[in-house]
């Protein structure tokens, strides 16, 4: 059963070039309470970048958040991202654990209830 509430909530992918980078702009995220929670994974990646197949190490950022705030975290992600055109795609949440989208929820709207939860 899909929760309609769900739908309120997406993911937001976004690779960096350097683990600090990552960091930084995790932490901007968090801070700034435009995502309850940014995990940062290590990844190899392959693209076609001007015309050239390209390998990089680089870092994911998996950012939870409200869906209505994408566009302040696409803002804050492309005004301090080093990459030209950075990844930042947003994935729907279609269902989650009730609790841990109200924790999504109350983080991101301020209210700091569970703020240490993850």
């Amino acid at each position: 059963m899909v929760n309609p509430e769900a739908s309120k909530y997406c993911l937001i992918t976004c690779a960096a070039g350097s683990r600090s980078e990552a960091q930084r702009l995790a932490d901007l995220l968090v801070e700034r309470r435009l995502a309850a929670c940014v995990q940062l994974v290590d990844i190899a990646s392959a693209y076609a970048w001007q015309g050239k197949l390209e390998h990089a190490q680089e870092y994911l950022l998996l950012i939870k958040t409200r869906t209505v705030l994408y566009p302040q975290v696409e803002r804050l992600l492309r005004e301090n991202h080093s990459y030209s055109v950075p990844e930042i795609l947003q994935i729907p949440i279609e269902n989650g654990l009730p609790d841990y989208l109200q924790w999504m929820h109350e983080v991101t709207s301020g209210n700091t209830k569970g703020a240490d939860e993850s």
